[in-house]
């Protein structure tokens, strides 16, 4: 049987055989192109029918159906600190503005957390003169610390 790890270097090698775009696989699993991406590299559990989809188009084998409906260890980053420029900028933003979010989604609701288990995220490109932007909008549930 595949591993998890050897499913999704057989599926980003296939996308790429394919000349598959994230958001064609996306539409054939029949979600957000964000969550199917997170899936197909190994961060969510897809259904047994979402499963058939991504095998469908990107010609898996039976084992990858299995691991691909597995739930995942969660965390892809090899290290602490990212080392990929990409990555890391977020890492950086985090640091820079992390205690700004806090502060100000705990003055708006209160004391608690953003789910990213409840979570939805919509990338997008915006075009500019100066050179295209990233945006990048992220809906999470708040959820409050309880008291017990």
């Amino acid at each position: 049987m595949m591993s998890r790890a050897e499913v999704t270097e057989l599926i980003v090698t296939r996308r790429l055989e394919k000349k598959l775009s994230w958001a064609a696989i996306a539409e054939a699993v029949g979600q957000s192109k964000e969550w199917t991406t997170a899936a197909l590299l190994g961060q969510m559990t897809l259904t047994e029918a979402q499963a058939q989809a991504a095998a469908r188009v990107l010609d898996l084998p039976a084992d990858a159906v299995v691991q691909l409906q597995v739930v995942p260890y969660k965390g892809s980053l090899p290290t602490a600190v990212p080392t990929d420029p990409l990555i890391y900028r977020f890492y950086e933003l985090i640091n820079v503005y992390g205690t700004t979010f806090k502060a100000l989604i705990n003055e708006e609701f209160g004391d608690g957390i953003m789910s990213a288990i409840d979570f939805k995220m919509d990338l997008t490109r915006e075009a500019d003169p100066k050179g295209d932007r990233v945006q990048i909008v992220m809906s999470g549930k708040f959820l409050p610390y309880k008291t017990y």
